[in-house]
């Protein structure tokens, strides 16, 4: 959902509002409480959630694809493993001394 801002025309109070594309546009500032708000022209902010973003923009053909949602798991599940095989090696070289 994009992020629009919002500038009162009666008292100045400028504001930004989360808002569906298809919602229309915000009327009564909250301020003044006034029907003067008008939409800013800028670049509307959006937010990336949830996982399935692949980190593919700006990249060239020999660059390898990758899911960002994906590798904090990855990570996580090589440090478990790394700990684990480190508890199992522990106690076998103390069996063999």
């Amino acid at each position: 959902m994009p992020i629009y801002e919002y500038q009162c025309q009666s008292c100045g109070h400028e504001l930004e509002a989360l808002q569906k594309v298809s919602d229309p546009p915000l009327s009564e500032c909250p301020e003044c409480h006034r029907e003067a708000l008008q939409k800013k022209i800028s670049a509307a902010g959006f937010r990336l959630k949830g996982s399935g973003w692949y980190e593919t923009d700006f990249k060239k053909g020999s660059e390898k694809k990758r899911n960002l949602a994906d590798e904090g798991k990855k990570s996580e599940k090589k440090e478990a493993s790394a700990a684990k095989n480190k508890s199992s090696q522990a106690p076998a070289a103390k069996a063999g001394s």
